[in-house]
């Protein structure tokens, strides 16, 4: 019989306030950089280094992934500001892929808890898939499912005569502050919704439980854990050691890789802020990427290790 302890209340609260902080704090400092970068660093710029070209932009927007250590959630207003700057398509969904499973801080502590070889396979299988997949996505058509505003600047908002008046001449750090406030308004709803539900789960869903289900006698704990890892949403940096402790209870070591990529890979706070750009039909492909990538990753490590 499940009960509700006081435990798993503390825990979750805690969550909630911790995420929100965080996740606010990262979504400002990263919409007011990127806005920095669109001032010096023109959409023409961006867009040439990004189009895919001869298939170099697949790759540098796969090693761009690579160094910047953002989580699932953090990746969006990066995503918004090549979206603005008109990058292709196929390269931002690499990007959109590749940053939170290959951010510095995870392949870090993969390297230190699972080792060099298995660091090695994870690396390449979350490179190639998230390669592969920006490529198919954008030669199926997939573009049409991005939302029109999402390749619009927010306008800052005016109060009565003032939108009518002339307007003042504005500092240009000022200016892009006033946007990256109005754009974090947009997604405040859908990130405060996804919090809330993650630290739900995070806090109500006990490791023994993950361990019981997603163990290496069970023939579906691979995508058991993979389902599992998506709406449980896990900082990198707690990921590793958690999925670690997962194995030393019982779970076998490919639904530990599922875990990892299902929950690194996406959440469901970042699936709740991608409904602001995208359609229906884009967040499924997304979810079916990610899902597909650590079942996948899942089996075959089960069968090479």
């Amino acid at each position: 019989m499940f009960t509700i302890t006081s435990e798993m209340i503390t825990n979750t609260l805690q969550m909630f306030g911790f995420l929100a902080v965080e996740l606010t704090v990262l979504f400002l400092a990263i919409s007011y950089l990127v806005g920095i970068l669109q001032v010096y660093i023109p959409p023409a710029k961006i867009q040439a280094i990004l189009s895919g070209k001869n298939g170099k932009g697949y790759f540098i927007a796969g090693l761009l992934g690579a160094i910047t250590p953002f989580c699932s959630c953090s990746t969006i207003p990066f995503l918004k500001g090549l979206l603005r700057a008109k990058a292709g398509f196929g390269t931002m969904m690499v990007f959109l892929f590749a940053s939170p499973l290959l951010n510095p801080i995870i392949i870090g502590l993969f390297a230190v808890t699972f080792g060099i070889k298995v660091t090695v396979f994870y690396f390449v299988i979350a490179m190639g898939v998230s390669i592969i997949a920006g490529y198919l996505l954008e030669k199926l058509g997939f573009e049409k499912y991005i939302k029109a505003e999402a390749y619009s600047d927010p306008k800052p908002s005016c109060c009565g005569s003032s939108c009518n008046s002339t307007p003042k001449p504005i500092n240009k750090w000022l200016q892009i502050w006033q946007t990256t406030w109005v754009d974090f308004k947009k997604v405040l709803p859908y990130l405060i919704g996804g919090i809330a539900l993650g630290s739900m789960i995070y806090g109500f869903m006990p490791t023994e439980f993950v361990a019981k289900v997603a163990n290496e006698n069970n023939p579906f704990s691979i995508p058991i854990a993979a389902i599992i890892g998506i709406p449980l949403y896990i900082r990198a940096e707690a990921v590793i050691p958690l999925s670690a402790a997962l194995a030393a209870k019982g779970m076998g070591l490919g639904a530990v890789m599922a875990l990892i990529i299902g929950s690194a890979g996406a959440s469901l706070t970042e699936v709740i802020l991608l409904k602001s750009i995208f359609k229906n039909q884009m967040i499924i492909a997304f979810l079916v990427v990610i899902l597909g990538m650590a079942i996948g990753a899942g089996y075959l490590y089960q069968f090479i290790f």
